[in-house]
């Protein structure tokens, strides 16, 4: 079991000075104050498995399995060192050559054969209600397994009926076309955050932009991609490229951080490719987050409603950190009367949620969770904002646990309530 894979690898791993400056803004070091749970730390143990002095063990598995690929020390890093392209091949290499205990491969596997798939995903909607139900059974909750105790704290709090809600495959703007884009609907967003894709086709209907969903896409890839899985990843990306091609849209627009940060990789993906490698470019230089499409329009179209609220916004990690986009969202908010926004302590710390984290990594996820929601009671602020279905869920499931329930909406619902006059 080797690194040695990652040796064309070196140019990317060279960039790092090891100048420390990302160990304060990384999640795993800050709780567990290791050098090798740190970006630097990780790079050098990169370096050297490139160069055969360091195999593929328990505790090197252990220390990548601790990142969170939130990015937050790509945003740190004065020598621009790119870390994503890094770890995730370490993970891709990770996965290929090393068996996991077997209840850890049953999970994971089970996690993958159902979270990229709507269709399975509905039929988990069902059962939902009866998860409600545990978490006001404490006594009841104590008698199962660890595991299982933490799906159902993290379960969203998602309705069956509103489960099975998808937007229409076409909505003409509101109004002379402006734009004309496509929707990612996503998987997960698709079934648990499917207000959150109708609010989007609203707001941007109401806008001027004429709306293409199609029908025929699937999961971008995402989750896959940053667990180490991208062979999986690469089946994604293709049948989604596939799915928008002829649709003749300007952009593409995603609602979730985390897909919109992978998508916007597809050409680096898919570089080794030939028959797909320019579609990749092609398809990837069209995506843009649903906040910068909103706040790169010229000029709001639909009028405003006031909105009398203080809103934490925080700021998803592969949106902020991945994608370095920190202006827009606040500029979208900026633009409801009568909204407050309210920064948040640590922002550049992730929440938790990171993909899969939350769910493989409990108890860090949690410490991450209950560290984000006390800087958000802190704000004072009566809701959260964000930008990613990740972070929402995750959010919800610390403020429940801390005692102090509180709403989290995605920007594009609070902009979308302002416009309709839809009640919050």
């Amino acid at each position: 079991m080797s690194l040695d894979t990652l040796r064309p690898l070196d140019p990317l791993i060279d960039k790092c000075v090891h100048c420390g400056f990302c160990l304060q803004t990384c999640p795993s070091y800050v709780l567990l104050g290791q050098e090798m749970d740190s970006p630097r730390g990780r790079i050098y143990m990169m370096k050297a498995g490139s160069h055969g002095r360091l195999g593929i063990t328990d505790a090197v598995v252990q220390h990548f399995d601790t990142c969170l690929g939130c990015m937050a020390c790509e945003t740190a890093c004065p020598s621009g060192v790119k870390y994503a392209p890094l770890v995730e091949h370490t993970r891709a290499a990770i996965e290929r050559g090393y068996q996991r205990p077997a209840a850890e491969r049953l999970f994971r596997s089970v996690l993958f054969s159902i979270l990229p798939f709507p269709a399975r995903l509905r039929v988990l909607a069902w059962p939902l209600v009866f998860v409600h139900l545990l978490r006001r059974l404490p006594t009841l909750q104590a008698l199962l397994p660890a595991r299982l105790r933490n799906l159902i704290a993290l379960a969203p709090t998602t309705k069956a009926a509103a489960a099975a809600d998808d937007v229409p495959e076409r909505t003409p703007a509101a109004g002379a076309a402006r734009l004309r884009v496509g929707l990612v609907t996503g998987c997960v967003q698709r079934v648990f955050f499917s207000h959150v894709n109708q609010a989007t086709v609203r707001v941007l209907a109401a806008e001027g932009c004429d709306v293409v969903a199609p029908r025929t896409q699937a999961c971008c890839g995402a989750l896959a991609l940053h667990a180490g899985r991208d062979e999986e990843a690469r089946g994604f990306a293709r049948g989604l490229i596939a799915a928008f091609e002829g649709t003749d849209v300007d952009v593409v627009v995603i609602n979730a951080a985390g897909c919109g940060s992978s998508m916007k990789e597809y050409g680096e993906l898919l570089k080794d490719d030939p028959a797909w490698a320019t579609r990749a470019r092609a398809f990837a230089a069209k995506v843009r987050d649903v906040t910068e499409v909103l706040a790169g329009l010229d000029a709001p179209r639909a009028s405003r409603r006031p909105l009398a609220m203080r809103i934490a916004y925080h700021d998803a990690c592969h949106l902020a950190h991945a994608q370095g986009i920190r202006a827009e969202p606040r500029a979208v908010l900026a633009s409801i009367p009568g909204l407050t926004v309210a920064p948040i302590a640590e922002s550049e710390i992730c929440c938790g949620s990171a993909g899969i984290f939350n769910l493989v990594q409990p108890k860090m996820a949690a410490e991450l969770g209950q560290r984000k929601v006390a800087h958000i009671a802190d704000t004072g602020a009566d809701a959260v904002a964000t930008t990613n279905p990740g972070c929402m869920v995750q959010i919800e499931a610390a403020s429940r646990a801390a005692g102090q329930p509180r709403r989290v909406f995605h920007v594009v619902e609070l902009v979308d309530a302002s416009i309709s006059g839809r009640p919050l």
